[in-house]
């Protein structure tokens, strides 16, 4: 580990020299299959030649000016997601942390315009939003906020998954503005919530005057099998927060609202230096084409299940293995024990894997996976819990 870099992680040992595909290949050669997409980054792969072909055409011409000019691909851009998500407007940040409190800000200002002093935000236990400020303080992991107190305040917290808890919160607390939840809990070990769940909450959310706000940071861009996973349930948010695969390895974030939460924000009240810059823009216009065209959406709905029936076939009747969860490319295994051995193990057998909550296995392949890659995932991954579990 260097000197001069800040102990933020506990990494890997291993470090990596390129990438092809689904593959990546340390300093020695060796190559490791990525099932984990640098947590759900790469949905495209490595080294994606359309990508890096726009990347350097555009460094080539213009990478950088400022938001006081129009940018026309940050404008192609919105209108993209636009078109992808129902939603009628974006804010293009660098990441999903920014998104997030860009959505935050929205949900005061409309709080505030329905004459509540203190507008509140309901959120759910184990959520993860992010390391800023706001976003730290509506994520629901005390492991996270320990050592950042004080928080910031107006969160009111209830249990993922129960409608009726944010049913009792609506009979009490006449402070709420928004409910903001993530349609999968990535972090918390793909927690997949019952179906008619965000009906439910959308359900609430209308007949209160209440704003839905969906991170959809993790589960978004074809991850789950549709473009948001929302889109299972066919519902809009008012406000829908999106990242990561968004330009595969680029840093970019976006904010989008629709109908009046649109018009929320004006000259003055938000921006961004970096945030919606040509580059960012370019990569993620390509990326959106490239899966549009490929329909790596239903190609991830249909992977995903073939993935996570091969893991319930392999594991049955294994008393280590608490759950198999998932939907689409977002798979949970979850032991009833420490899986940090497993995490090692597969590393030194060439598959990269991501543990969260200690004993829950994380997988987050690439979208352009194959069939023998997945296969590969399942077999290697299964006969390493049955052997070490």
């Amino acid at each position: 580990m260097s000197d001069f870099l800040m102990n933020t992680y506990a990494r890997l040992a291993v470090a990596f020299t390129h990438g092809e595909g689904c593959w990546l290949f340390d300093e020695q050669g060796k190559r490791y299959l990525d099932a984990i997409s640098g947590l759900g980054v790469t949905g495209l792969g490595h080294a994606q030649s359309e990508v890096a072909k726009a990347l350097c055409e555009q460094a080539g011409l213009l990478i950088h000016t400022s938001n006081l000019a129009r940018i026309p691909w940050q404008e192609k851009l919105a209108e993209k997601l636009a078109k992808i998500s129902g939603m009628d407007k974006s804010f293009i940040c660098n990441s999903g942390t920014e998104a997030i409190e860009c959505a935050l800000k929205i949900v005061r200002l409309a709080g505030h315009e329905r004459g509540i002093d203190k507008p509140g935000v309901i959120v759910m236990e184990n959520s993860f939003h992010g390391r800023t400020m706001a976003a730290l303080s509506a994520t629901g992991s005390r492991k996270a906020q320990a050592g950042f107190e004080p928080l910031v305040s107006g969160f009111v917290r209830v249990p993922f998954n129960d409608l009726a808890a944010v049913e009792k919160v609506a009979a009490l607390d006449k402070n709420i503005a928004a409910i903001l939840v993530e349609p999968i809990q990535g972090e918390a070990g793909i927690q997949v919530p019952d179906e008619g769940y965000l009906k439910g909450l959308r359900d609430i959310c209308d007949r209160n005057g209440w704003l839905l706000v969906l991170d959809e940071i993790q589960s978004g861009v074809c991850r789950t099998g549709k473009w948001y996973a929302y889109q299972h349930e066919n519902i809009l948010p008012d406000i829908l927060t999106s990242a990561k695969a968004l330009a595969n390895g680029v840093p970019i974030g976006a904010c989008m609202a629709r109908g009046k939460t649109a018009e929320l924000l004006t000259p003055g009240r938000h921006g961004t230096t970096f945030g919606g810059n040509p580059l960012a823009c370019r990569a993620a216009c390509t990326v959106l084409d490239i899966m549009e065209s490929q329909n790596l959406c239903q190609r991830a709905g249909q992977l995903g299940e073939r993935m996570l029936d091969g893991f319930k076939k392999k594991l049955a009747g294994k008393k280590s293995v608490v759950s198999i969860r998932g939907k689409g490319l977002m798979l949970g295994i979850e032991l009833n024990q420490n899986a940090g051995p497993i995490k090692e193990a597969a590393l030194e057998a060439g598959i990269i894997i991501n543990v969260t909550r200690d004993n829950i296995i994380r997988l987050l392949p690439p979208l352009i996976t194959d069939d023998s890659q997945a296969d590969t995932i399942v077999n290697t991954l299964s006969d390493l819990i049955l052997a070490k579990t």
